[in-house]
C-alpha cells in the first residue's frame, strides 16, 4: 500500500467520525478548544486501535465482525442520536441534555463509528502492510479531521440555534443508517 493510498484509506475511515464530531459540535453551546481536542482523541484512538485489533485476529474473525459490525454501529448511533432528539424535544433546560463530550458517551460514538476499521486491520495483515504506519496515519488523520469537525459544528450549531440538537440528533441516526444500508446492500 502506497503512502497516497494509506492516507486516502485513513481520510475514508474517518469520515463517519468527522460527521459525528461535527454534528457533535452543533450541540455544544460553550465548546472549548479542550472539548474538541478530547473528540478528535476519542475518535482518532478508536480509529487507529480497531485496524490494530483487526490486523491480529486476522481473517478468524473476519465473518463474525462482517455479519454484525453494521448492526452494532446502526444500534449505538441510533440511540445516541434518539436521545439528543429527545432531549431537545422534551428538555426543560440546558443542564439536562446529554453532553457528546462526556467520556462515556464519545466510548460509544467512537467504537459505532470504528467498527468497520476492524476490517480494515485484516486487509492490512493480508496485504503485509506496516501496521504500526497505518494505524498511526489513520489515527493521526482521525484526529485533525474531528478536533476540526466539532469546531466547525460549533459554527454550524450557532446559525443554527435551538434546532442544533435536534439537527444533530437526526445526523447521528443518518449515519447510522447509511452504515446499515451500505452493508445491507452489499448482501454482507
Amino acid at each position: 500500500m502506497t503512502p497516497v493510498v494509506l492516507l486516502l484509506t485513513a481520510v475514508a475511515l474517518s469520515m463517519d467520525a468527522l460527521a459525528v464530531s461535527i454534528s457533535n459540535g452543533m450541540t455544544i453551546k460553550h465548546l472549548r478548544l479542550r472539548d474538541a481536542l478530547k473528540t478528535g482523541f476519542f475518535f482518532g484512538a478508536f480509529q487507529a486501535l480497531m485496524p490494530a485489533i483487526g490486523w491480529l485476529a486476522g481473517t478468524s474473525v473476519r465473518e463474525m465482525i462482517v455479519s454484525l459490525d453494521h448492526w452494532v454501529a446502526f444500534g449505538l448511533l441510533a440511540l445516541i442520536g434518539g436521545k439528543m432528539i429527545w432531549d431537545t424535544v422534551h428538555g426543560e433546560d440546558d443542564e439536562h441534555v446529554s453532553n457528546p463530550t462526556d467520556t462515556r458517551v464519545l466510548l460509544v460514538m467512537a467504537v459505532a463509528t470504528s467498527i468497520d476499521a476492524l476490517a480494515v486491520g485484516i486487509s492490512l495483515a493480508m496485504e503485509q502492510v506496516s501496521v504500526a504506519a497505518a494505524t498511526a496515519t489513520i489515527g493521526l488523520v482521525t484526529f485533525a479531521l474531528c478536533t476540526a469537525g466539532m469546531l466547525l459544528g460549533k459554527k454550524l450549531g450557532e446559525a443554527c440555534q435551538k434546532r442544533a440538537g435536534f439537527i444533530g440528533g437526526v445526523i447521528l441516526i443518518a449515519i447510522g443508517l447509511k452504515i446499515l444500508i451500505e452493508h445491507l446492500s452489499q448482501g454482507v
